[in-house]
């Protein structure tokens, strides 16, 4: 499918994940609700990704506060949950240890799984903050795409952490450079 450039609420059908909602919009990716595998960072260039457009609905009937309404439902219904991220299996029961340069001093063991439920919770709440901007009633959309990009600055920070998922779907994604 070309690029598209829909925004938020926006229904959408994807070959793998099945019926979805846009709950965020970046540069070059759509964050999509979907139902049976919650929240995933699609390309908007992805084939596999379809406009669902409902039949006999105009833009007159579907209003943009039926949109709002549509998408806080999705969201309440998804609120509770978190999306299962698996960690890495070289990673399975390791440890971290922090050494500091004193070696007199004692080094620091984490268990690495509860600094990986550590990272992956700040990418949940990242994404969480990238939702209420785009959403943020008050912002021009000067404010909302200078804000964006920050926050993709704020994921390209943390790619380092990449190597700890299992898949690479779940990765951190930055501002993508060249091309």
């Amino acid at each position: 499918m070309e690029q598209l450039n829909l925004g938020i609420g926006t229904r959408l059908q994807h070959t793998q994940y099945g019926p979805g909602v846009i709950v965020g919009v970046r540069y070059a990716t759509y964050l999509i609700s979907f139902i049976y595998h919650g929240i995933k960072e699609i390309d908007k260039n992805d084939t596999a990704l379809e406009e669902i457009i409902p039949e006999n609905v105009t833009e007159e009937i579907e209003t943009h506060a039926d949109v709002e309404k549509s998408l806080l439902k999705i969201l309440r219904l998804w609120g509770g949950f978190s999306e299962v991220v698996p960690l890495g299996d070289r990673w399975q029961h390791g440890t971290m240890i922090l050494q500091p340069a004193d070696k007199t001093l004692k080094p620091k063991e984490i268990p690495i799984e509860d600094f990986f439920h550590k990272i992956v919770m700040l990418r949940d709440r990242l994404r969480v903050m990238e939702q209420q901007v785009n959403a943020h009633k008050s912002l021009s959309d000067e404010d909302k795409v200078n804000l964006q990009q920050y926050i993709t600055r704020i994921y390209g920070t943390l790619t380092t952490f990449n190597v700890l998922f299992k898949n690479k779907e779940q990765w951190f994604v930055g501002e993508k450079t060249g091309g």
